[in-house]
């Protein structure tokens, strides 16, 4: 039955591709997909892509597996921060 207001902008075609996209790939230099990052690749508006998301429950800033520092002297600074820590009482 037709609905109130205006017609639909985006395919479910265009939902798909954005779907897929945000879940098998990540852009260049950074770690997850943003709206504003994802609404430039695709060609669809920041609260476009907000809208999918949220209907589809995806949130790329919450990762499911842990990901490690890249930075070469990672391992070093956790040593110096563990070594500054309080001794335990006896």
């Amino acid at each position: 039955m037709p609905r109130s207001g205006g017609p639909r902008t985006v395919t479910d075609d265009q939902v798909e591709a954005l779907v897929k996209r945000t879940l098998e790939t990540t852009p260049k230099n950074a770690t997850h997909w943003s709206t504003r990052a994802m609404a430039k690749e695709s060609g669809l508006s920041q609260s476009t892509v907000s809208r999918i998301w949220r209907a589809f429950g995806l949130q790329p800033h919450r990762s499911e597996t842990c990901r490690l520092s890249t930075d070469p002297y990672f391992v070093d600074k956790v040593h110096d921060a563990g070594a500054g820590a309080a001794a335990p009482r006896s």
